[in-house]
């Protein structure tokens, strides 16, 4: 049966005879076409007829026109109207401008801007430290993309990835109280990118690259740690990574195996598969073997260059060879961050006992959960319609929340794990269980948890401007 999700919820107005078990067929239809029925509102009442507008959440687009379809075939049922729940969402953008400061007299405008502002900006120009205590920069971080690589959609260039940067910038407002702003730029070019979030970068406290097409992302990344004194932070490898280790330290525990024991198949040696990689063996992971479309990456295949090269020498230890399947026999735990079917049933069959199946492709895992049941101990995904959902919202905001308290410099390897560790201990022991391993996204306790894991960890490693204050927002 197909998950049904809020993402595809629809709005029918509905108008219907006035009769006894008119609606009631509406309903039996819904039910039928497989779709799960919500609100119901009485619209207006007419002259032997009544309108209502009647919610479904459906699996696709295609479900949502099935089950359009089938209630209009009713006898005397018209379906008015049909609303996308989710474009609603978003008409006129899902983010605004407010004001901190009141500005209702003369006075207010005098100190908000001019004469009064002069005073303050040349305070900033004598002393360039004091923009973060007199600016936004304090608590704003830019959220940048080009477009390339867009949730499962691909390259769809800067329009097509406004709507979700907007979202990623009301999730650092909801979860952190972090400022961030979209800023999806009209190039792919690897160079202009980098002058352009070069040139910016005095405005924010940190950078959030997001969504940009590998292996460019790797070099924009690193040249801009070098080059910039504010954290950026690749979310797409370093998020995933975090709460890719947060699940698995607390699926471990669950199974009661340790991690410098465990062997991992990795399937996807992109930006997030790398990611991953490197976070797992900061943390103690001493066994992983990234498998491409080619299978398993090994130190002498041919045709290596670049990050796989780099990525051969860090892993496979026992020189596993062939396909992802192939190397799934006796490990302990799969990581997927590929695609649908890179593995199989039969292969995760091969696994070790109580073994652990992350499926993170989205929206289809790379195996089906419902075809493993029984079959691993512990499965989770990157989709909220099952248990275990893994999602970077558990550790961006709260991360960035840390670094701009502190005024860190960088988000290193050491924060990053610091907050791994956070999110798995928002979740005490004994409520661990095989379908509760990751914290849910709305509690409130993350973020907090995880901004003062980072503030600290960053002070440690000497990458923080200033002491740790929780919560300061500054």
């Amino acid at each position: 049966m197909a998950h049904v999700s809020a993402s595809f919820s629809a709005i029918l107005r509905v108008r219907l005879p006035d009769e006894t078990g008119s609606f009631a067929r509406v309903v039996t239809v819904i039910g039928e076409q497989g779709a799960s029925l919500g609100a119901i509102d009485l619209v207006r009442v007419e002259h032997a007829h009544k309108v209502r507008d009647v919610t479904i959440l459906a699996a696709d687009d295609a479900h949502i026109k099935r089950v359009v379809a089938a209630v209009n075939a009713l006898e005397g049922v018209d379906v008015q109207a049909v609303s996308d729940r989710t474009f609603l969402t978003h008409l006129g953008g899902k983010l605004e401008v407010r004001s901190r400061v009141p500005l209702k007299t003369r006075d207010d405008l005098s100190m908000a801007y001019t004469p009064g502002v002069a005073r303050v900006s040349r305070a900033i120009a004598d002393d360039p430290e004091s923009i973060w205590n007199l600016t936004i920069k304090r608590n704003t971080v830019a959220v940048v993309s080009d477009g390339t690589a867009v949730l499962g959609l691909g390259d769809i260039g800067p329009g097509g990835a406004l709507p979700v940067m907007e979202g990623k910038a009301i999730l650092f407002k909801e979860f952190a109280g972090v400022d961030a702003f979209p800023l999806c730029l009209d190039t792919r070019d690897t160079d202009e990118i980098i002058l352009i979030v070069k040139a910016i970068a005095p405005v924010f406290g940190g950078i959030n690259l997001e969504d940009i097409s590998g292996p460019r992302c790797f070099e924009i990344e690193r040249r801009l740690r070098e080059m910039l004194d504010i954290p950026v932070f690749h979310d797409d490898q370093h998020g995933t990574a975090i709460v890719t280790l947060a699940a698995l330290l607390n699926a471990l525990k669950v199974v009661g195996k340790r991690l410098e024991a465990i062997k991992v198949v990795i399937t996807g040696v992109g930006a997030a598969g790398v990611a991953v990689t490197k976070t797992l063996l900061a943390a103690g992971v001493r066994d992983i073997v990234g498998c491409d479309r080619l299978g398993a990456v090994y130190r002498d295949r041919p045709g290596l260059s670049g990050v796989k090269s780099e990525y051969a020498a860090l892993t496979n230890p026992r020189d596993v060879r062939g396909t992802a399947d192939e190397a799934l026999a006796g490990a302990d735990v799969f990581i997927g961050v590929s695609q649908p079917g890179a593995i199989s049933v039969a292969g995760v069959a091969g696994m070790a006992d109580r073994a652990v199946v992350f499926a993170m492709a989205n929206p289809t895992p790379e195996v089906a959960p419902e075809l493993i049941e029984g079959m691993v101990e512990v499965v989770a995904t990157g989709r909220s319609d099952y248990p275990n959902q893994i999602n970077n919202v558990l550790a961006f905001p709260g991360v960035f929340r840390g670094a701009l308290d502190v005024r860190a410099r960088e988000i290193n390897r050491e924060m990053e794990v610091a907050a791994a560790h956070a999110i798995a201990e928002t979740i005490p022991e004994h409520e661990l269980f095989a379908d509760y391993v990751v914290p849910s996204v709305f509690n409130r306790a993350v973020a907090p948890a995880v901004a003062a894991a980072v503030a600290e960890a960053a002070d440690a490693t000497g990458v923080a401007r200033r002491g740790h204050a929780p919560g300061a927002g500054a």
